[in-house]
């Protein structure tokens, strides 16, 4: 399974800030529409993520309030990304040896959507269900031999 599979299932609604955006605008942003993060775009490239991660973290070092500050001063200007081809099974091992829990989709430098742990996992889980339900059929379904051997008797 691939990381397109994903997003064919999930749809492309994205949700973007510009680095110059103020935090506390972003913030409302996130609120307003029940999501963990923000892909940081500027001229049309990819340049960072807000999550709750960062948020919590600037709240904190700034004191418990979000103040002035700018998306570019908190965000991930670093964040993992992967591309529609990637396997399943190399994002999850990406986002678990960086504790990710939101991963950008670049095609080349063009922006497909965003995947999240929660994604991957359902997808992990989906596809281990249908996959044992198909088990479960085969071995319900298995041919009883005609001609069983006679059992030697010793």
């Amino acid at each position: 399974m691939k990381v397109v599979d994903i997003l064919r299932v999930k749809g492309g609604t994205l949700f973007t800030v510009t680095p110059d955006e103020q935090l506390a605008q972003a913030i409302a942003t996130m609120a307003e529409r029940d999501i963990g993060s923000l892909v940081v775009m500027e001229h049309g490239d990819l340049v960072g993520m807000l999550t709750f991660r960062e948020v919590i973290s600037a709240v904190v070092a700034n004191g418990g309030s979000v103040g002035g500050s700018l998306v570019r001063k908190v965000m991930d200007d670093h964040p993992l990304t992967c591309t529609p081809e990637t396997e399943i099974d190399e994002v999850r091992r990406m986002m678990l040896g960086r504790h990710a829990r939101y991963m950008p989709v670049l095609n080349g430098r063009t922006l497909m959507g965003v995947i999240s742990f929660y994604d991957v996992a359902k997808a992990v889980v989906d596809s281990q269900d249908f996959e044992n339900r198909m088990l479960k059929a085969y071995i319900r379904d298995w041919p009883l031999e005609e001609n069983p051997e006679p059992e030697s008797k010793l």
